[in-house]
């Protein structure tokens, strides 16, 4: 792989509530630093709602030498609420690369299931809860591609006023994606039990089919529970949620770190031998998924976290100063791979 990476979160915006309520530019310069120094990262995707955040922590990963992923995540918006982000983020993400950084710019992230309008369903768990039915999935496949390309069609050209550099998008595969208009090939990829069987020859094909353009796998990863990674991108559906975020798991689902880790490390092997140019693991912390050890372990919700590191809501960690997590055995898997291959 050319290109190692993993995924940085500053904050979900939905319906005006942030996933990651704290956001302290010193912790962020650590964690990126981590993730250049600790994870022997080559880039970061910084991800988020929030167009400031996504500049600063972008700004600071390019200083830390860092390739950026420049990638807003609309989340519950309109097509005119999604394209005022996506330009609004090009000027920022071009301002950053004329200043000298390797900057691509990701226009969106699964807006099919993460917006309305695209697939049936009032709500992203709605949308969501289609993938578990796949004759449902089938029926709309034409209608959801025609109306995907549509609206990428529409936001590349504006991205493209405004930023210079390269551009992709981070789809999902039933959106089947025009590539024409971009410069590489993104797709988040999570392996299930019900596509483990083919999974390795999936990306071999992928691979291979990209036009002659590069292949990133933009999202991969297991939330850490026993059966996690049978579920691939569905390990959240455990997680019981209010307004204004997650509250509690839906039964007493045990920790398996382990579990986690090996998951990402048969991942990481079949993109690299599959002939994928780029990977970001998902992803370094979820911070709305703390770690709950104590009391009733539908309260740990970092048991349903894809974050590679355990994060506290009343502490900081103990292993790297000034941060609130610790490391899962995940992150030394990926450690370890990126720095050995």
């Amino acid at each position: 792989m050319r290109t190692k990476g993993i995924s940085y979160d500053t904050g979900f915006v939905k319906n005006g509530t942030y996933s990651r309520t704290s956001f302290d530019p010193e912790v962020v310069e650590r964690e990126l630093r981590i993730i250049r120094d600790e994870l022997h990262c080559t880039a970061v995707r910084v991800m988020g709602g929030d167009p400031d955040r996504i500049e600063l922590a972008a700004g600071t990963a390019a200083g830390l030498g860092l390739e950026v992923w420049f990638s807003p995540y609309p989340l519950e918006l309109t097509t005119d609420g999604m394209l005022r982000l996506l330009t609004d983020c090009a000027e920022r993400a071009e301002r950053l690369r004329l200043r000298g950084a390797e900057v691509v710019f990701v226009a969106g992230a699964e807006l099919s299931l993460m917006n309305p309008g695209f697939l049936p369903g009032d709500t992203t768990d709605e949308r969501v809860a289609l993938l578990a039915r796949p004759e449902l999935v089938r029926e709309h496949l034409g209608a959801v591609s025609g109306r995907v390309n549509a609206f990428l069609g529409e936001a590349v050209a504006a991205v493209r006023e405004r930023f210079g550099g390269r551009v992709t998008y981070a789809a999902v595969p039933l959106e089947r994606v025009d590539w024409t208009p971009f410069d590489l090939v993104s797709l988040d990829l999570y392996r299930s039990a019900g596509t483990a069987d083919r999974f390795a020859d999936g990306v071999r094909d992928l691979a291979a089919r990209g036009d002659g353009k590069p292949v990133a796998v933009t999202e991969f990863g297991s939330a850490t529970y026993r059966g996690a990674g049978d579920r691939g991108a569905l390990g959240l559906d455990v997680v019981e949620y209010a307004a204004d975020g997650p509250v509690r798991l839906n039964g007493d689902h045990p920790r398996d770190e382990p579990g986690q880790a090996a998951y990402l490390r048969e991942l990481l092997e079949a993109f690299d031998t599959g002939g994928i140019d780029a990977t970001f693991v998902f992803t370094l912390a979820l911070y709305d998924h703390v770690h709950r050890p104590d009391g009733d372990p539908r309260d740990d919700l970092d048991r349903a976290s894809y974050g590679i590191v355990r994060t506290y809501e009343d502490r900081l960690g103990t292993t790297y100063p000034g941060v609130p997590w610790d490391p899962k055995p995940a992150f030394h898997t990926v450690a370890d791979y990126y720095r050995t291959h």
